[in-house]
């Protein structure tokens, strides 16, 4: 499992914001405080589990950045990162 710290972007695999993707703002020894901009700005990070998030990898530096900017970045990289409509779904038939 890849290391998380502060800048990171992870994506929620559990609860009611599964699938959205958030940057950590904050760490401790069970949770990590996440913000989107939007929903859970900067200065009220949502708290979660370690274990309900999945690293992205990608690692932004916060130094500066304010919640509108976060909101745009967040919005690009899940665009970018997105599945394509056209292989979203596969139908098979099974006759």
């Amino acid at each position: 499992m890849m290391q998380l710290q502060v800048g990171m972007i992870v994506r929620a695999i559990a609860g009611k914001e599964q699938g959205k993707f958030y940057s950590i703002i904050k760490l401790d020894d069970n949770f990590v405080y996440l913000s989107d901009g939007k929903h859970r700005k900067l200065e009220q990070p949502k708290r979660k589990n370690k274990k309900h998030v999945r690293a992205t990898g990608t690692v932004w530096d916060l130094n500066g950045m304010t919640n509108s900017a976060l909101r745009y970045k967040l919005r690009q990289y899940q665009d970018s990162n997105s599945p394509k409509e056209e292989n979203e779904f596969v139908e098979r038939r099974f006759d």
